[in-house]
């Protein structure tokens, strides 16, 4: 074994170099690895602009090393080889020992969720419970009208613009009723569903929705039997629980909507 573990780096494009490391690094601790890879992201930004290094998904302690040398995580590149996570350090970051620095570190690895926004509209004329429901272009499922939050958005203000870009309705969003904890399913990470408070208002307001072709067929209200034959069975569940919350009858918070 070599008395110094043997990491190098190499330009890959322009201004661009990547770190390689071999299996000895570690053997000293995890530690002692950070402190050598640190000093070679040094090195390498001397004479490049950006630094990276990609390690095996399956690789923690790699990871771990890359994370705590001040290298951010980008994400996840796919191969038929394997996958591998992308970690890279630019020659204009902020230091990781200054907070701002720290805080991008952190930002980079924690976890994220998907938050999705819904409103629940209910009809202000009919004898039983009513919601607004919409029939979606990409599943046969009817769902509550919403969507996903985008990055740096407020998931109350988001609720009203999707309403409005869906459905050409201008409605205010109230309080929140519901949080609903979505588990992994179908090929999409878990996420967090956010049900507000969209008010109650005359059946005829159907008559005003213009649906976004490419997302929205149509919108109706439906009774809460027809949210049951029409809705996948965790959507019944929520919109149920919501309407429950409402009413002062039900937690705030489920889990796919128990």
């Amino acid at each position: 074994m070599s008395e110094q573990p043997e990491i190098s780096h190499a330009t890959v494009d322009d201004g661009i170099a990547r770190l390689t490391w071999t299996s000895d690094l570690t053997e000293r601790g995890w530690q002692a690895a950070v402190d050598v890879v640190r000093r070679q992201v040094a090195e390498a930004l001397t004479d490049h602009d950006r630094v990276e290094v990609k390690v095996a998904i399956d690789d923690a302690e790699a990871q771990r090393i890359a994370t705590w040398s001040g290298l951010r995580r980008e994400g996840v590149q796919r191969g038929r080889a394997g996958d591998v996570v992308v970690y890279a350090r630019l020659v204009d970051d902020v230091p990781v020992h200054e907070p701002g620095g720290f805080r991008a570190l952190l930002n980079s690895f924690l976890p994220r969720k998907r938050g999705i926004a819904q409103m629940l509209v209910r009809d202000a004329d009919g004898p039983t419970a009513r919601v607004l429901m919409c029939n979606l272009t990409y599943k046969t499922d009817w769902d509550l009208p919403g969507g996903v939050v985008e990055v740096g958005e407020s998931p109350h203000v988001a609720v009203a613009r999707e309403v409005e870009e869906e459905l050409a309705l201008e409605i205010s969003a109230g309080r929140l009723l519901l949080t609903d904890w979505l588990p992994p399913w179908g090929g999409w990470d878990d996420a967090l569903c956010l049900v507000f408070d969209g008010g109650a208002h005359p059946a005829s307001i159907v008559e005003q929705v213009v649906p976004q072709a490419r997302e929205i067929r149509s919108a109706a209200f439906l009774t809460l039997d027809e949210v049951d034959e029409r809705a996948a069975d965790f959507t019944a569940r929520r919109v149920r629980a919501a309407l429950a919350s409402l009413a002062g009858e039900g937690p705030g918070y489920t889990e796919s909507g128990r």
